[in-house]
């Protein structure tokens, strides 16, 4: 996959939720978390430490936590936005189709390939701006898998079970569990991920003054998704 260019990966990264059953290989799985570790930090002070988990008896526990937290905090979200009323009592509108995504996905997290949980070592109190130190590290980690060939999906959806995570995994105490990130072969495919248009987004001079410039490129296509345009 190292013919993909720069534009051709940004523009095909998106949340990959479904794999084959297909291990990572150590040296891609390094490859990956290499470009993870060259992102960059606050003060360069590289707080970002990544904890992958496998198979072995500490993941396989971490894997049954992460589980319980998944379909636990999704059922809550199903049924708080109501995935299921409306469009949603259509399976085959977009809406329904995301949900069994989502139901699949956390029905699955126990067989996820790798599961890198995302940490940072705290140097301070709690503190707004803690997650430029580690977020730019995990988009790195997402583009560079997908440069290979693979795909992931960030969550915070550990945070049922951070204690126990902790615990089982032997995490120190002032190490924050940053996010959750499932990584593995698709089982479907990549494609354009669809965003609003750029106009929408950029501004120039003044709040709300689109630039000509700021054009998408020719066969662009958009989402519908998200808080609808002003105006």
């Amino acid at each position: 996959m190292d013919d993909l260019s720069f534009f051709d990966v940004v523009t095909t990264t998106r949340a990959i939720r479904r794999y084959r059953d297909e291990p990572l290989p150590e040296a891609d799985l390094a490859r990956i978390l290499f470009a993870a570790s060259r992102a960059p930090s606050g003060s360069n002070r590289q707080p970002f430490r990544f904890l992958v988990l496998r198979d072995g008896p500490a993941a396989t526990e971490a894997r049954a936590l992460l589980g319980d937290s998944f379909r636990a905090l999704w059922a809550a979200k199903r049924a708080a936005e109501g995935y299921d009323a409306g469009s949603g009592a259509d399976p085959e509108s977009p809406k329904a189709r995301l949900a069994a995504t989502m139901q699949h996905f956390v029905d699955h997290v126990e067989q996820v390939p790798v599961i890198v949980l995302a940490c940072y070592r705290r140097h301070r109190d709690p503190h707004p701006t803690e997650g430029a130190s580690i977020y730019p590290a995990c988009q790195n980690l997402l583009l560079a898998a997908r440069a290979l060939g693979y795909g992931g999906a960030l969550t915070m959806w550990h945070g049922a079970v951070d204690g126990p995570l902790h615990d089982v995994l032997g995490i120190p105490d002032d190490v924050v569990i940053g996010a959750t990130i499932t990584l593995g072969r698709p089982a479907g495919r990549h494609g354009p991920v669809r965003r609003r248009p750029l106009a929408e987004l950029v501004s120039e001079d003044r709040w709300g003054a689109a630039p000509a410039w700021a054009a998408d490129p020719p066969g662009t296509r958009f989402t519908s998704a998200g808080p609808p345009p002003p105006g």
